[in-house]
């Protein structure tokens, strides 16, 4: 690849590393976040003295209260941030999350730690939404895809430092240590994101604020011509598709001419983040009732997220070839099988590859569907739709963790467990396979901005 067709100059590379750094490094805390609960609940179950008596089914519970808050927090980003920008939602988000890990490494009784977690979630949930936005309209037509995988692969990433830390840490500074560890960002994430993020050019043409796009481009060394281009929606078939795509968040994604694909996406999102948060919030105690001691059960969330990282930017090369529709289809699809075959093994050692399979398949494909939302929307409604993909999602991840307590609370064994997971994954598969073409193509074929449609564009309107 020509570097000269991607960076107009160093200033325009300098930038927009920045923007993936910071990004990369929130989202990081959100998978860590995710994570660590996981790893920990082994100890909040056996000693009653942390936070008090737990069962089963409230610890189910007390995982899906971080998913409702992800939920609130990820609607709420994606209305607020297409109307007041991504810049100060991303801010807010990332000293929240950072105050909320902090307050909860601090509580004491069951009914504190389930409120916090809810209050945390909150500002996970806007930096995931918000996150997608940024990196959709700062990231080069040709790296586009490759940017996404990149910061999205953060959360399994995050979550296979909360294995290493749980395992490495926690008998020295135990579970309130590891919260800490969580709030740190705050300390310098904030600082870097105040200086080093600027607010969307692309969003703020879409404002009718052309001068403040064109002072941040100057500022930041960002290319006009292709940052202060107005999206073109003339070609599209009817009137009534030109004004579905110049509608501004919830309004645009929930149009006619989206309404389909976004109840697919919808669906395909809350299956992956159900699977996801279900196995990483109880693949320990399951493993354990298959016959792994503690200790090692926890190497399943190791193996279960570090396969995600590899495979999700495996991944996402192979979509920038074949398109996201498809490699999502066939991960999950993947991840189905491999689930369904775990309970045939008596020992636990063979399992790691097919939990790796597994990762690959359900957490490394939200690597994805992230990448693919922000793609299928146009500029005008693009942070409501991976708001919708981040926040819809989080309902799987409040079910997730609640049907695993349930499954354990009442005595049914791994194999029960994995079937169900099993299932949940070839619904996935078959709602993504079902998303029709995105209505946004004709803004991408007629975009006024002189950058060719990239392979993922094309590849995912050609499925």
């Amino acid at each position: 690849m020509n570097t000269t067709e991607t960076w107009a100059s160093p200033a325009h590379r300098r930038t927009v590393y920045l923007v993936l750094a910071v990004v990369g490094i929130s989202i990081l805390f959100d998978g860590y976040d995710l994570v660590i609960y996981g790893a920990v609940l082994s100890s909040l179950l056996e000693d009653p003295s942390h936070i008090g008596q737990l069962s089963p089914a409230v610890a189910g519970t007390l995982g899906s209260y971080a998913m409702i808050g992800v939920l609130i927090g990820a609607l709420s980003a994606g209305a607020i941030g297409d109307r007041i920008g991504r810049r100060k939602v991303m801010l807010t988000a990332i000293a929240w999350f950072s105050v909320g890990m902090g307050l909860t490494a601090m509580a004491t009784s069951i009914a504190m730690f389930g409120f916090l977690r809810f209050v945390t979630g909150l500002g996970v949930g806007m930096i995931v939404a918000t996150g997608g936005a940024i990196i959709a309209e700062f990231a080069p037509a040709n790296r586009r895809n490759l940017f996404n995988a990149i910061v999205y692969s953060g959360v399994p990433m995050g979550g296979v430092m909360a294995s290493l830390f749980a395992l490495g840490f926690e008998d020295m500074v135990g579970w309130r240590g590891l919260f800490w560890i969580g709030a740190t960002p705050i300390l310098f994430l904030l600082p870097l994101a105040f200086f080093a993020l600027p607010e969307s050019p692309r969003w703020l043409v879409t404002r009718g604020r052309k001068a403040d796009a064109r002072a941040v481009c100057v500022r930041h060394g960002l290319p006009e011509e292709k940052f202060l281009a107005e999206p073109a929606t003339a070609p599209a078939t009817t009137s009534g598709a030109r004004s579905d795509l110049e509608k501004t968040g919830f309004a645009g994604i929930f149009s006619r001419s989206y309404l389909t694909g976004t109840v697919l996406i919808g669906v395909m999102s809350f299956i992956g983040l159900l699977s996801t948060y279900g196995l990483n919030t109880w693949l320990p105690k399951i493993m354990q009732a298959n016959g792994a001691n503690a200790h090692d059960s926890l190497y399943s969330l190791l193996f279960l997220n570090g396969g995600a990282v590899v495979g999700g930017l495996t991944a996402s090369w192979i979509a920038d070839r074949i398109g996201a529709k498809a490699v999502i289809t066939s991960t999950f699809a993947l991840a189905a099988a491999s689930l369904a075959i775990l309970p045939l093994f008596t020992s636990v050692a063979p399992m790691y590859p097919f939990i790796i399979m597994a990762g690959i398949g359900v957490i490394g494909t939200q690597v994805l569907t992230y990448g693919l939302a922000s793609n299928y929307y146009g500029t005008a409604s693009r942070a409501a739709g991976v708001s919708w993909v981040a926040g819809f999602g989080r309902l799987g991840g409040i079910v997730g963790p609640a049907i695993g307590g349930l499954i354990i609370g009442a005595g049914f064994g791994p194999t029960v467990s994995f079937w169900i997971f099993a299932g949940a994954a070839l619904v996935g598969a078959v709602a993504t396979f079902l998303i029709p073409r995105s209505p946004a193509e004709a803004e991408i074929v007629s975009s006024s901005e002189p950058v060719a449609p990239t392979k993922e564009e094309s590849a995912l309107n050609a499925n």
